[in-house]
């Protein structure tokens, strides 16, 4: 009997798995951009962006629970739609989902490479890799239980920044009061300032609907990864929204730094001093770690369930090992292209990013309107219509949004990705022919265990 994976993880072990993914730490990279771009109201950027994502998380939430499989948007695009779209979609998202590694590995490199000079900055990335690729072979569990740590740590540094916020405003810096409205409103706020900034901010957000991707490795996946997609975007989205709040009343204004681009070795500075900015580095640092161990034990299973579907070679990607229980072959592949982060620098490898994560969210609306308002013909009642139809469309124009301003290198590379696995499709499917693996569309992928019945 072939080996599956192992259903261990729980609520909560899944939502600090997505936590890690979207790195709590990542609001003070990305403030000094946003405020510049906001006129100083990060907060209600962050705001504008949580709702936004909620409306996706929802749909996410819809799908899993009539396919709860760990192929994510690949398995609801290739389920209600077509079985070669949802190869497109999932051969997509893989751009978002296998550069992260590397992205994040860059990211360890330039921290310790600034704590370690004399070191070769390569040494970093082969080290960080290595270790996240042991620990993902290992155990899943370990890495949530690990993981849980990480993302405690980062919480805690949050808050650290806080109180010493607080004990700056309350000793007449920035705003001079604790509960300023500068942050959150003035007379001279631009609507269209604010959704630019939430543009830059949603792509914080990546991360809740990766949870989707351990559906086979807990025990009642249907009811417990719909809790764990809001639970991550909302807690996520809150810690940014708090956080950037206080950092915005004590920097109202962003040309106080140095470099507002990389303002966050500054804010920690001001705000605690040498001590705490060490803290505060270790802290992006763990931000770092989480995010490795997350989004490689993510790819994984994505590469894991196409490789099962047979729309990749299933000897090779569908292969789980038979006493550890994790997809190993897909974890080493994995770890090996993380290596190539030596060859590439932080902005090239980004730049790709933004493009898989829009194809997952687009389609993953789309699902939720194809199976449950045309195929399910679930609309007829009030919660039914707004369920089905007005909110995953609603959240489709937010992606729409997003998909206007995507920076033009992202797009273009993204749409050079795609036309490989159009060439790669037309191949295996000899010209659109066959489904890619001949996959039986009602039943292809799923666990014996699961129910697929529409909710």
């Amino acid at each position: 009997m072939q080996a599956t994976l192992k259903r261990t993880l729980g609520l909560w072990s899944i939502v600090m798995l997505g936590l890690g993914y979207m790195a709590p730490m990542a609001l003070f990279d990305t403030f000094g951009i946003v405020s510049g771009s906001t006129d100083g109201h990060v907060p209600v950027a962050y705001a504008i962006a949580l709702v936004a994502m909620l409306f996706t998380a929802f749909s996410y939430g819809r799908m899993v629970k009539v396919f709860p499989s760990a192929g994510s948007a690949y398995t609801y695009t290739q389920k209600t739609m077509n079985p070669h779209l949802g190869f497109l979609v999932g051969w997509s998202s893989l751009l978002d989902y296998l550069l992260l590694p590397m992205v994040n590995a860059l990211l360890s490199q330039i921290y310790l490479s600034a704590i370690f000079p004399e070191v070769p900055p390569w040494i970093w990335v082969v080290a960080f890799v290595l270790i996240i690729t042991c620990a993902n072979i290992w155990s899943l569990t370990s890495i949530a239980k690990f993981n849980t740590l990480l993302v405690l740590y980062q919480v805690l540094i949050v808050v650290i920044f806080i109180i010493l916020a607080v004990r700056e405003l309350m000793n007449g810096e920035g705003y001079g009061s604790v509960l300023a409205s500068g942050p959150l409103y003035n007379s001279d706020m631009r609507i269209s300032s604010l959704v630019i900034g939430a543009t830059v901010l949603c792509f914080s957000f990546l991360g809740f609907d990766a949870v989707t991707t351990y559906s086979e490795e807990t025990p009642n996946p249907s009811s417990t990864i719909p809790k764990a997609i809001f639970l991550t975007a909302l807690i996520g989205g809150l810690l940014f929204i708090i956080g950037s709040y206080f950092a915005q009343a004590l920097f109202p204004d962003v040309t106080s730094f140095n470099d507002p681009d990389a303002a966050s070795p500054e804010i920690a500075l001001y705000v605690g001093g040498k001590i705490f900015q060490l803290f505060f580095l270790a802290a992006s640092l763990a931000s770092t770690v989480a995010s490795g161990l997350s989004s490689h034990a993510s790819v994984s299973r994505l590469l894991y369930v196409m490789g099962r579907d047979n729309v990749l070679p299933s000897k090779l990607f569908g292969y789980v090992h038979p006493r550890l229980r994790t997809p190993v072959l897909n974890i080493i592949i994995v770890g090996l292209l993380a290596m190539t982060a030596v060859f590439f620098n932080l902005e090239t490898a980004s730049s790709f990013i933004s493009f898989g994560a829009l194809i997952a969210f687009t389609f993953v609306n789309l699902s939720v309107i194809v199976h449950y308002a045309w195929r399910k013909k679930m609309y007829s009642t009030v919660t039914g219509f707004f369920s089905h139809i007005v909110i995953p469309t609603i959240g489709a124009v937010f992606v729409f949004i997003l998909w206007f301003n995507l920076e033009r290198n992202s797009f273009m590379l993204g749409l050079s990705w795609a036309a490989l696995g159009i060439i790669y499709l037309l191949f295996v499917t000899k010209g659109f022919r066959v489904r890619p693996g001949n996959i039986q569309f009602e039943e292809a992928g799923e666990s014996p265990r699961i129910d697929v019945q529409a909710k």
